[in-house]
């Protein structure tokens, strides 16, 4: 399988290696129980997509400068020009990277975490890929639309924006997931904020909105210009019935 890292821009997802979806449960969990617990200030819980994987941006605590971020099978602590790395082995263990980042009396579990590191790297390539493509949407925002920045929710493990006009159904939460209970592979998606959206453009399995699966983005002789023409025309689709309720 070609390493995600090196892959042409426009073709950068590959195949779910069987491991994924155990990975992606791991992951969330070492997001949730590690990597946003370790960043400061305590109430500061988004992640973002890092080389290889995903991680906290940097931050100071007493004086240094700190990020903590998933690569590959490991759970990374750069302090300064230090760095710390711990095997995602279970969670006790990995904590050994950043112990002296989490709450005192943080109680974690010595329960084995299934952590391939060739899913873990597919997992990087899609939250890059994400950043890439919202980003762009950001990009092309007005000053009206309010757009987010990308960023990953520990809560979710989705990597998502906001953008549009509030008022008139136009704002929406567009984003990249790696799979849920009702998707068993990533998919994008667009979820308007609107409650009575309706049409051919809303196809989405568990939730109001629209979804474009891997399936789909992988077959793509393109595939960032697939992501990016999915979101747009929903976005404009927004706009239009934002403009339509003046």
């Amino acid at each position: 399988m070609d390493n995600p890292r090196d892959a042409d821009p426009n073709r950068a997802l590959t195949e779910l290696p069987a491991t994924f979806a155990a990975t992606v449960s791991s992951l969330h969990t070492v997001a949730e129980s590690l990597v946003a617990p370790a960043r400061k200030p305590d109430n500061e819980i988004a992640l973002q997509a890092t080389p290889g994987g995903f991680g906290t941006p940097e931050f100071e605590f007493e004086g240094t400068r700190h990020q903590v971020r998933v690569e590959d099978a490991a759970l990374v602590h750069t302090a300064g020009d230090r760095e710390r790395r711990a095997p995602l082995t279970s969670l006790r263990e990995a904590a050994a990277a950043v112990s002296d980042l989490l709450p005192d009396g943080a109680e974690l579990s010595d329960e084995p975490l299934d952590v391939d590191p060739e899913s873990a790297r597919v997992l990087g390539a899609w939250y890059a890929f994400g950043t890439d493509v919202l980003g762009a949407l950001v990009s092309e925002a007005g000053g009206d639309d309010r757009a987010t920045p990308p960023t990953l929710w520990p809560e979710h493990f989705d990597i998502a924006i906001e953008l549009g006009a509030e008022k008139g159904g136009g704002r929406a939460n567009y984003g990249l997931s790696p799979g849920d209970e009702e998707h068993a592979e990533p998919y994008l998606y667009v979820g308007p904020w609107a409650p009575d959206i309706s049409g051919d453009l809303w196809n989405a399995t568990g939730f109001k909105g629209a979804e474009l699966g891997y399936a789909d983005l992988l077959a793509a002789a393109d595939q960032r210009a697939a992501a990016m023409d999915f979101l747009r025309v929903r976005r404009d689709a927004l706009a239009e019935i934002a403009t339509s309720a003046e």
